[in-house]
């Protein structure tokens, strides 16, 4: 994992539980050369198969539900966020807070959340939520979305 040093901050104001974060794809593919094993290993049984066969840099199209703009997407990412986050068992009660925090950005389509949003679906406080968030190390490309 990377030391928050070697990240570039948009702005100098301190996140809060009101801070809203997201999954920072192009962060975190920078930094970690295995995010795509580890991203694999969350699809369900049958992409999981569907996706040995493909290329690694595999792409689909996809259209913005909002603007309607088509979009090309990395596909391991668009299935996992459409169709195998979406499965029940997907966060369980055992699931670690890092782990629980990242799957429930992917069933949400990586929709910016706060940790007070978070702490809502897993169960867990928002204070805690962002200590570990915002912690010496980023994990899973976790990060805030800071404004000013």
């Amino acid at each position: 994992m990377v030391p928050l040093p070697d990240v570039k901050r948009t702005s100098r104001l301190r996140p809060t539980t009101q801070t809203h974060f997201h999954i920072d794809f192009n962060w975190w593919q920078e930094r970690d050369r295995d995010w795509r094993v580890f991203l694999q290993g969350l699809l369900c049984p049958d992409h999981q198969q569907a996706f040995a066969e493909l290329p690694e840099d595999h792409m689909v199209d996809f259209v913005d539900p909002l603007t309607a703009e088509v979009q090309r997407v990395d596909g391991l990412q668009h299935v996992l966020i459409t169709h195998c986050a979406k499965m029940d068992g997907f966060i369980s009660p055992y699931t670690t807070l890092v782990d629980a925090i990242f799957r429930i950005f992917l069933a949400n389509g990586n929709i910016p959340m706060t940790p007070m949003e978070l702490s809502q679906q897993s169960g867990r406080s928002p204070e805690l939520i962002l200590r570990v968030m915002m912690g010496d190390q980023i994990y899973r490309g976790l990060r805030p979305i800071l404004e000013g």
